[in-house]
């Protein structure tokens, strides 16, 4: 038995409220709640941002990267709740010690590898790597904090 879940493009959507444009994880390929989520972010010629970012060399922001980690977090944390509290939102607290290492360019899959830090209440704190290969193209530690939908 295996003690991870796998999530497809389905169940993500139910789980966060992003959506295309802005939906930076396609799947989940093992994510324990509470504790840590491996997503995968395919990223393609069509990504809205490559056209002025940068025409003829594009390359995908480092933010957009960020995000993409955030997603997986809040994939996590929405994971772990109970099943009626699953559509809970989590927002941004803070940003720390994002480094990038290499530029990610369409064609490339991003594996979005996070982990919980620490968990308290409705402040969460997590840990994420994007890579490629194996490659570690950027990292970020950051806090979010969780709250009911239609408190936002």
């Amino acid at each position: 038995m295996t003690d991870y879940v796998t999530l497809e493009l389905d169940e993500i959507m139910k789980l966060i409220p992003h959506r295309y444009p802005f939906l930076m994880v396609d799947r989940v390929e093992k994510l324990i709640p509470g504790k840590q989520g491996v997503g995968i972010k395919c990223v393609t010629t069509n990504e809205p941002y490559f056209m002025g970012h940068f025409p003829g060399n594009p390359i995908m922001p480092g933010v957009m990267i960020v995000e993409a980690l955030a997603q997986t977090a809040g994939l996590i944390v929405n994971k772990s709740l109970p099943a009626t509290d699953q559509t809970r939102d989590v927002y941004f607290m803070s940003i720390d010690s994002a480094r990038f290492r290499k530029p990610v360019k369409p064609g490339m899959v991003l594996h979005l590898e996070v982990e919980m830090v620490k968990g308290r209440g409705q402040v969460w704190k997590y840990r994420g790597e994007a890579k490629v290969d194996g490659q570690v193209m950027a990292e970020a530690t950051y806090t979010a904090m969780i709250v009911d939908s239609e408190d936002a």
